[in-house]
């Protein structure tokens, strides 16, 4: 059973920085794509953020290219999503998913396993 464990987010002001991770269980992690998502209040969830197997290769949606960085470290089984320069558009709640393909995917259809949501909210 593969479990996704999210840090908390937070309340932050536009500008600010915030880091989210996602600690996986149960799975061959190191095998496999993941992802961030987000949904909005009154919204459909939305990409975000993709990453491969090695972390060589990344993908953004535009919202956020520039300001966000996907990253993961194998060793700790975890990925990581630095959000830069925040903005009041990016209050949501942030979910961490898991493929079962090893390149990135921006398709919801793709990610098989979900974090339980973080909540981001951006002050402005």
């Amino acid at each position: 059973q593969v479990q996704l464990v999210e840090s908390e987010g937070g309340l932050v002001q536009a500008g600010d920085s915030l880091r989210l991770s996602c600690a996986a269980s149960g799975s061959t992690f190191s095998n496999f794509a993941m992802g961030w998502f987000r949904q909005a209040p009154g919204k459909e969830r939305e990409f975000v953020a993709t990453i491969n197997w090695n972390g060589r290769n990344t993908y953004y949606a535009d919202s956020v290219k520039g300001r966000f960085t996907i990253s993961r470290d194998n060793a700790k089984n975890t990925v990581y999503l630095q959000m830069n320069s925040l903005k009041p558009e990016d209050t949501a709640v942030y979910y961490c998913a898991h493929t079962r393909r090893s390149g990135y995917s921006s398709t919801e259809k793709e990610y098989f396993y979900w974090g339980q949501g973080t909540q981001v909210t951006v002050s402005s």
